[in-house]
């Protein structure tokens, strides 16, 4: 059941002219969770969407969620949220083992997406829902929303600019402490989170696969849980990454600092021809070649701001800014690196992808 608003809906491409009909797309969030508040501000500072209401299975909080948020309608089944609302979109923030089935719904529903990462917890759940957007001519964006920062974007540009050279290696560093309510927490749980690599690891997975543009032929990587031996998942990582092009990555997470409020991101880059540093505690990253040392702009922007306004674009004909396939290969990576934690070997993205094809 679609509402009037299809009136918006191009048949050729999917996209949403708004611009012209000068009417918001309506979009649901789906899952009531802390992230969920963020991009629900994001969608009420756009003013190309609009909030058609709140899902969540348990009442209470979609109740809760509801009236956090003006009382825009709430809903404890998408399907009937979907056909009520008529909604062009779906913002989901649901745990990472719903996300392909979800997906796979609002493909089918004829709506849009854009949905926490990781896409699944396994390649061929990221693959269902990349073929089933695909068939259904809607948009797909996992939101991985550390590409939307100003320090991700700087370390982006200054790359694609030439100024380093051929890049050989980067270094990203992001530390924090224990930010999870308690124990029962479903991303404590390898079989709904797909495990840290995948929940948060894949920030920088997907970051160092940005930001070198080159293809990611190994992963390599190590565990360890800093919180407690009883943890069902490795708080800190480190994974190295293996580029086709010869660059290397190597990437630290962790949410087992201490203090609690630790946190700190660090970015090394070094190519051929200069190197980029990005201190968590700078007022700006510096570029050094042989012309000297340049400062990159300081930072400040809201990256769930500048991410729903690309998934705006997006519903209105511009390429996404992460797609379905971003997405996908992700997802492997992770996947990776979890195997590789599991065997103690590098594990080649190919053979991840390979299995589920």
């Amino acid at each position: 059941m679609r509402s009037p608003l299809d009136r918006r809906i191009t048949s050729g491409s999917g996209s949403i002219d708004m611009e012209s009909h000068s009417v918001p797309a309506r979009v649901l969030v789906v899952g009531t969770g802390f992230i969920a508040a963020q991009h629900a501000a994001a969608i009420h500072a756009e003013p190309r969407l609009e909030l058609a209401g709140v899902v969540d299975i348990d009442p209470g909080r979609a109740a809760a969620a509801s009236r956090a948020n003006g009382g825009v309608p709430w809903f404890t089944d998408l399907g009937a949220a979907l056909a009520e609302t008529g909604a062009d979109g779906c913002v989901v923030c649901t745990p990472n083992d719903t996300h392909a089935d979800i997906a796979v719904q609002v493909a089918a529903a004829g709506a849009h997406l854009l949905i926490e990462k990781p896409l699944a917890t396994d390649v061929a759940g990221a693959r269902r829902a990349v073929t089933a957007f695909a068939r259904a001519g809607r948009v797909l964006m996992p939101a991985h929303s550390h590409r939307h920062y100003d320090y991700a974007l700087a370390v982006r540009e200054a790359i694609g600019s030439g100024d380093l050279g051929a890049v050989d290696l980067v270094r990203l560093s992001i530390l924090g402490g224990w930010i999870w309510p308690d124990w029962r927490g479903w991303m404590l749980d390898p079989a709904r989170s797909g495990g840290h690599a995948l929940h948060n690891g894949v920030h920088l997975l997907d970051l160092v696969t940005w930001w070198t543009g080159d293809t990611p032929e190994t992963v390599y990587a190590r565990g360890r849980r800093r919180t407690a031996p009883e943890l069902g998942i490795h708080d800190y990582l480190e994974m190295t990454v293996g580029f086709a092009g010869g660059a290397v990555a190597v990437c630290e997470m962790s949410r087992g600092h201490a203090p609690t409020s630790y946190a700190r991101r660090d970015v090394l880059v070094t190519g051929t021809g200069g190197i980029l540093t990005l201190p968590w505690d700078a007022e700006a990253g510096t570029v050094t070649d042989e012309s000297g040392t340049a400062l990159l702009p300081p930072g400040g922007t809201d990256g769930f701001a500048t991410q729903i306004a690309a998934w705006a674009d997006a519903l209105t004909g511009a390429p996404p800014a992460v797609t379905g396939a971003d997405g996908l290969l992700a997802v492997a990576m992770g996947v990776a690196a979890e195997r590789s934690i599991a065997d103690g070997r590098p594990v080649r993205v190919a053979d991840v992808l390979e299995e589920a094809a």
